[in-house]
């Protein structure tokens, strides 16, 4: 049985080779689509899941962590007054104008705290001290800012809403969904910056709880001090700014119909083949049947033929799909690949696979065993 089942499939290997290809394409495609959808999603999210806090205080409905709006920051000195509370702070999320050497200006999303280093913001910085954004009119850009800004080193200066900043350090891994690159400054000199926005304002205040606190009493807590305003645990208030861009900017749909036609090409590819090679051997199948083999030997023979072209497929998918990250962060994207994500790639590609085999099933399950006794 595995014999003819091997022998049937490689007899002819071009077509083999076509079915692998398939195969590998439609993992290739769900791999790469659903990674980037991730590596989005992550930007969307990644100053959240870096501020170590326990809860986030927003404006009343903010549907995600951009689309800011101010509220009065004396709102702090309430929070920090509820039993639990370890400490709580301030955080201003702006956008800004940036003017630029060549006389463009483009936008930068501007972060500020009176100490970010308690907070774990930013948590990358490879060059300067995070420190010294409160001694002086100074400015922290991401990495990332190059490809909007252009070329840019510490000590460089750069008009932030008309008025000069120096750059004294570089960030890492800080980026926004929107693209808008992202700065850091002390929290003082940004209100300065946008004093009719800014000043006695803030966006969020975040809060950190003292260990062993229960988080859903606090989150209550604030709540009720708060009534104006939204209280959000860490993950509650990542996943809100995830579903939002999901439901809102049409990225969900469109990783979806991605994998939805991976699926697609994957099961054709293979149908198309396993039915025209079961065409071609259809008397062996009926010598097969007339010797005394049951559906089940059948059907066994072309779910090993299927199997084999699901893992070989999945393979020779899953090597470009992970040789393609370099050359996707070098265009400013990431491209995340859960191992877990990876499995369930794999299994559906076996079990869309099998599926595709029961086309060519159907076909020989009825078949007459005097078949192969004609001239």
């Amino acid at each position: 049985m595995v014999d003819l089942a091997y022998k049937t499939l490689l007899h002819d290997k071009v077509r083999f080779l076509i079915t692998v290809a398939g195969v590998a394409f439609a993992v290739t495609l769900i791999l790469v689509q659903v990674g980037l959808f991730i590596g989005i999603l992550d930007n969307a999210t990644v100053t959240i899941e870096h501020i170590d806090a326990d809860l986030w205080i927003t404006s009343k409905n903010t549907p995600n962590l951009d689309f800011v709006h101010q509220f009065p920051e004396s709102y702090v000195d309430r929070v920090r007054d509820a039993d639990g509370v370890e400490r709580a702070d301030d955080l201003i999320l702006a956008f800004m104008n940036v003017a630029l050497p060549t006389g463009a200006q483009e936008t930068a999303v501007v972060y500020a705290l009176k100490d970010f280093r308690r907070w774990g913001l930013p948590w990358d910085v490879p060059v300067g001290d995070v420190d010294d954004l409160k001694r002086g009119p100074y400015v922290l850009f991401d990495e990332s800012a190059a490809k909007r800004f252009g070329a840019f080193e510490v000590g460089d200066y750069r008009e932030i809403q008309s008025q000069r900043l120096k750059i004294i350090g570089k960030t890492r891994g800080a980026k926004s969904f929107t693209t808008t690159p992202l700065a850091f400054m002390d929290y003082d000199r940004a209100q300065t910056l946008s004093p009719d926005l800014l000043r006695g304002n803030t966006s969020y205040i975040l809060v950190k709880a003292k260990p062993g606190t229960d988080i859903p009493r606090l989150e209550r807590e604030l709540q009720a001090k708060l009534p104006y305003n939204d209280v959000h645990t860490k993950a509650a208030w990542a996943a809100r700014s995830r579903d939002y861009w999901i439901k809102n900017t049409g990225i969900g749909f469109n990783a979806f119909l991605t994998v939805f036609l991976g699926c697609l090409v994957g099961i054709v590819v293979v149908a198309q083949t396993l039915y025209t090679s079961t065409m071609e051997h259809i008397k062996e199948f009926g010598t097969l049947k007339a010797i005394g083999g049951s559906n089940a030997d059948i059907y066994g023979i072309l779910a090993r033929q299927a199997g084999v072209s699901a893992i070989v497929g999945f393979v020779f998918g899953l090597i470009p799909s992970f040789a393609l990250r370099p050359l996707v962060e070098k265009r400013d994207l990431k491209l995340i690949i859960p191992l877990e994500f990876t499995g369930i790639v794999f299994v559906g590609t076996v079990v869309l696979c099998m599926a595709a085999a029961m086309i060519s099933f159907r076909k020989v399950a009825s078949i007459d065993p005097g078949l192969v006794f004609r001239t």
